[in-house]
């Protein structure tokens, strides 16, 4: 199964895609779809919906996933965040994919284990899970591989607990 991992954000929106059976992951395509500070935040989101369309059109996956909105110290950072995540949502659903939401909390024990990991720590992680040589391209990225690993491994354990 091919899954497809969205870390979102208004400046850089991160997406990651593995290939899993739920136990073993190998990394398809990491990336990030970066806008300007300076353009129009309609303009910012068109560009997230449309770089997302071109990766579900290139990678074809079968499933989604994206990290919930965190709370934020700045409420005018949380609903820009939240934005971007409701042309994510939109996407993977004119995609007609299923997609899956965890909390940070959820992706960061997925992976690494432990809540409240450090970013490097999950960067590290992922990097081990996929067996990467190079590092990987970004935080935002790593953290999207990271939600992709999250949503599979939820996929597999949800399969076992029905059989």
């Amino acid at each position: 199964m091919r899954v497809l991992g969205i870390d979102c954000g208004t400046e850089c929106t991160g997406y990651g895609l593995i290939d899993t059976d739920g136990r073993d992951h190998s990394l398809v395509a990491q990336g990030t779809i970066r806008t300007r500070a300076s353009q129009a935040l309609e303009e910012r989101l068109l560009a997230i919906g449309m770089g997302l369309r071109d990766v579900i059109r290139t990678h074809t996956p079968g499933c989604a996933a994206v990290e919930e909105v965190f709370h934020a110290a700045n409420a005018q950072s949380a609903l820009k965040l939240a934005h971007a995540r409701g042309v994510a949502l939109f996407t993977l659903a004119e995609a007609g994919l299923e997609t899956g939401a965890y909390s940070p909390m959820e992706v960061k024990s997925s992976v690494v284990g432990y809540g409240r990991a450090e970013k490097s720590q999950v960067q590290l992680m992922v990097q081990s899970i996929l067996r990467m040589e190079s590092r990987i391209q970004s935080a935002d990225a790593a953290d999207a591989l990271a939600v992709a690993i999250c949503h599979a491994t939820h996929l597999r354990l949800a399969r076992v607990r029905t059989a």
